[in-house]
């Protein structure tokens, strides 16, 4: 893990295209901004953690469970 220290209104870059910058720094936290491409994915590492879990219970499902549980929704 690469460790870096920066202040408020310093940035680094990671890639050629993408930037973070540190704008404010309190007692609750760093607030940063990320200028990337637009086609870049950013997601909270909760959220990430979340879909995952979310795919391998989708995965896990078996077919016939699934059939069972669209019945349901249609009546």
């Amino acid at each position: 893990m690469l460790v870096l220290r920066r202040r408020a209104g310093e940035s680094f870059f990671i890639g050629d295209d993408i930037e973070i910058e540190v704008l404010a720094i309190t007692s609750q936290g760093a607030k940063i901004g990320i200028r990337a491409p637009r086609e870049t994915v950013i997601l909270r590492k909760e959220l990430r953690l979340t879909q995952q879990q979310n795919e391998a219970a989708a995965q896990s499902l078996d077919k016939k469970d699934f059939a069972r549980a669209l019945e349901k929704l249609r009546v």
